[in-house]
């Protein structure tokens, strides 16, 4: 996924740092395959936490409806399967 969702107008409100630390979990989760999706979630979930980040429902509808106007094909995918486990 290109960077360019982040200059997305519709994310130009969320704190940068946010971004930033989530284009990184992005970017480490690429050559990812379905197994090993989950484990990863839950590594990024701590550093999430360690790193006192959190997202509110509204910014993340706003991050997901960016990325996917930017996503390739296998990304979409990606993005659904991480939807349906967080049961959205």
């Amino acid at each position: 996924m290109t960077t360019n969702w982040m200059d997305d107008p519709a994310v130009a409100k969320i704190d940068r740092a946010k971004l930033d630390f989530l284009q990184t979990l992005v970017s480490e989760s690429r050559a990812l395959s379905g197994e090993q999706l989950l484990p990863f979630l839950m590594a990024a979930a701590k550093k999430i936490k360690d790193n006192h980040i959190s997202f509110d429902a509204k910014e993340t509808e706003t991050i997901v409806s960016a990325m996917r106007r930017y996503a390739a094909p296998e990304e979409l995918e990606k993005l659904d399967r991480l939807r349906k486990l967080r049961g959205r």
